[in-house]
């Protein structure tokens, strides 16, 4: 059974850091491709940043390039995410994605390429 756990959330003051975390079990997370999605109220879900089997292959949504930096520890099966500079836009659910699937190497911002999520977590920015 796959389960994605995010963690690391909460509420921070606009210009602050946060670290989510994403563990992952019941799948092989280095053949693993990975990605962060964000879904704020009233919105639809959408990509944030997702990063490939090895690490090597990294892509972002243009709002938090420069300002978020995605990884991951395949020793650990744990992915990260790493949010500064907040701004109040970025307020959201924080949800990790998987796709063990694939067979290669890649980073997509599609929604559709990813099989399994978790169940989010709640990243509120104050202004």
């Amino acid at each position: 059974q796959v389960q994605l756990v995010e963690s690391g959330g909460g509420l921070v003051q606009a210009g602050g850091s946060l670290r989510l975390s994403c563990a992952a079990s019941g799948l092989t997370f280095s053949r693993s491709n990975m990605g962060w999605f964000r879904q704020a109220p009233g919105k639809e879900r959408e990509f944030v940043a997702a990063i490939s089997q090895s690490g090597r292959t990294i892509k972002y949504a243009d709002s938090v390039k420069g300002r978020f930096t995605i990884s991951r520890d395949n020793a650990q099966n744990t992915m990260y995410l790493q949010m500064n500079i907040l701004q109040p836009e970025d307020t959201a659910i924080y949800y990790c994605a998987a796709d063990p699937r694939t067979g290669y190497s890649t980073a997509s911002s599609a929604y559709t390429s990813y099989n399994y999520w978790g169940q989010g977590t709640q990243v509120t920015v104050s202004s």
